[in-house]
């Protein structure tokens, strides 16, 4: 049996449940490659207390992304498993990354026209080795969104979409190694990206600046949004 994307209506109801007491407990924790968005990163090193260079260095691994061509972190799997799956679970749950929220939903999100709001679709992923889908229908898209606490993860990667627009638009080729180390030290190492700010290397970095003044005092949401800017600023500078 193979794995199965069931596109959702807004009005489609599923059920799904995972606990200790589902058989498959965790196992969805295992042998996967686990993407962090910048603000999964943020999050999770917040919550372990660690800055964002610790949290890099100790728990993930930078790649070229397979479809962008971005730097994306991964987790560093830990005997083929995530590093913060334990016997009783997740150990980082109140942090976990977005794809962990919405699993066993999958999120495809776009920008209309020239920017947001971002549309959405939603597909349900029912893999064989699942078994938490037994019980009546319950959930909606919707509701299973919001309990999860989503909102604000797809509030803040939605933030990303008009770069990888602008990506696939100024720069469709995959990025050099001194340009690729730039853009990655933009989306998740804010401890570079001030100093890039503070060294003018950044183009149009003070008007970045006035549009996210937190940042230059080192807030986690404010160098994120202006670290988004300076990576799309970055690619515009590498296409003249």
């Amino acid at each position: 049996m193979e794995a199965e994307l069931i596109a959702l209506a807004p009005e489609t109801r599923f059920s799904f449940t995972c606990s200790p007491e589902v058989p498959c407990f965790t196992r969805c924790c295992r042998e996967l490659v686990q993407a962090l968005t910048p603000y999964d990163a943020l999050r999770l090193a917040a919550g372990l207390g660690l800055s964002a260079r610790e949290f890099r260095e100790r728990y993930t691994r930078l790649h070229p992304g397979p479809e962008t061509g971005l730097p994306i972190l991964t987790l560093a799997p830990v005997g083929g498993a995530c590093p913060f799956v334990t016997a009783q679970g997740c150990r980082v749950y109140a942090d976990r990354p977005s794809s962990c929220r919405a699993y066993p939903l999958l999120r495809a999100a776009g920008l209309p026209g020239q920017g947001p709001p971002a549309s959405e679709a939603w597909f349900l992923l029912r893999e064989p080795h699942c078994r938490g889908f037994d019980g009546p229908p319950r959930w909606t898209a919707a509701a299973w969104a919001e309990a999860q606490g989503l909102e604000a993860y797809n509030r803040e990667n939605d933030r990303l979409l008009p770069l990888l627009r602008a990506k696939r638009r100024l720069h469709p080729a995959p990025l050099a190694g001194g340009l690729a180390a730039r853009v990655a030290a933009a989306l998740y190492d804010p401890e570079a990206l001030r100093e890039e700010f503070a060294a003018g290397r950044i183009p149009g970095g003070e008007r970045i600046l006035e549009r996210h003044p937190g940042a230059t005092a080192g807030e986690g949401l404010a160098l994120l949004h202006a670290g988004l800017e300076a990576a799309e600023a970055l690619l515009r500078e590498a296409s003249r």
